[in-house]
């Protein structure tokens, strides 16, 4: 009986993993399928039969409609490296700026993305740890931006606190700089420990060194 039960955990620890990357493979293809879709059923309404019966063929539909959206991504990474392209662009978020709530989701996420690409002040790295769900414990959080105190000029971190294994959801806490420990993990590190629930991580980590904040 114990054999048994042994043998089934250790299936069901060979299973785990892959039946996980499969749901993310998954909703990664059905994501671009919807995405491209469209454009691949109006090129195969106007096609001849034999070529249009191809086309409605729904694993290669979907492939096209993969491609599509591929090729599309990288044209518009291209086209943001010139001149031109970043003009297109500006044009294209002023567009936005003026749609109400378009203009709020719009530009926080584009803020989010941009801050996640540089490095915060106060002399943090982007990767810390605070002290939550309670002092005796610490999690990995990630620095969006240093704030001030208005009253006491003490200077804040607005430090993001994703969840495991989805990052996309997650926690904003406030916290004195001088109780945020800095490490030196990378975001690509980070993120390979959140979304395996630890298991994927470097050997060491910053823990029982708070970084104090700079004084002038």
């Amino acid at each position: 009986m114990m054999k048994t039960r042994r043998y089934i955990l250790a299936g069901l620890l060979t299973i785990i993993p892959l039946w996980i990357t499969w749901l993310v493979l998954r909703f990664l293809f059905n994501l671009l399928t919807r995405a491209g879709g469209p454009a691949i059923e109006w090129v195969a309404a106007r096609c001849p039969e034999p070529l249009k019966a191809i086309l409605e063929n729904p694993l290669f539909t979907s492939l096209l409609a993969i491609l599509v959206v591929v090729a599309v991504l990288y044209g518009i990474g291209r086209l943001t490296t010139v001149v031109v392209g970043r003009r297109i662009l500006g044009l294209f978020e002023a567009v936005l700026a003026r749609i109400p709530i378009v203009n709020v989701i719009y530009g926080a996420v584009k803020k989010l993305v941009t801050v996640l690409q540089e490095k915060p002040g106060g002399g943090l790295q982007r990767v810390v740890l605070i002290d939550f769900p309670s002092p005796e414990m610490k999690t990995v959080g990630l620095v969006t931006r240093v704030l001030t105190d208005s009253n006491t000029g003490r200077e804040l971190a607005a430090v993001y606190v994703p969840t495991t294994p989805n990052p996309t959801s997650g926690y904003l806490e406030i916290v004195p700089l001088e109780r945020v420990t800095s490490t030196d993990w990378t975001l690509d590190e980070a993120m390979a420990f959140i979304m395996s629930g630890g298991a994927v991580a470097p050997d060491s980590m910053n823990y029982d060194h708070p970084t104090a904040p700079d004084k002038e």
